[in-house]
């Protein structure tokens, strides 16, 4: 059994970079202080983080100004998934709850979401 795992905070573009040279794959969500949904996402990615095999991790790019244009990021809170250390695929299209955020990684990365 998987313990409880919940979302890595990374402060920096080494940290993220480092979280994802860890992790087969791993989700990272790219947020803001004092965006709403942002917030409201946390909870969702705890639990996404344990019910499923990913890795979640979350930055807020304006700690290290350099990631908004290395990931091209243009709106909050965008989802970004890595796999072997590359992004394969993005999801910017604010608030999403769980079983979202889950049918997003069931698209993606289907090992990694266990069946129901």
């Amino acid at each position: 059994m998987a313990a409880t795992r919940k979302p890595s905070r990374l402060e920096t573009g080494d940290e993220l970079d480092d979280f994802v040279e860890r992790h087969d794959v791993a989700l990272v969500e790219f947020y803001t202080s004092g965006c709403a949904m942002c917030q409201a996402m946390e909870p969702v990615l705890g639990n996404v983080a344990r019910a499923t095999d990913v890795a979640i991790g979350m930055v807020n790019p304006g700690d290290d100004i350099e990631l908004v244009d290395r990931f091209d990021i243009r709106s909050v809170p965008t989802l970004l998934l890595f796999e072997e250390g590359t992004e394969t695929a993005r999801l910017a299209e604010g608030f999403q709850g769980g079983d979202a955020v889950t049918a997003f990684l069931a698209e993606h990365v289907p090992n990694a979401v266990g069946a129901d």
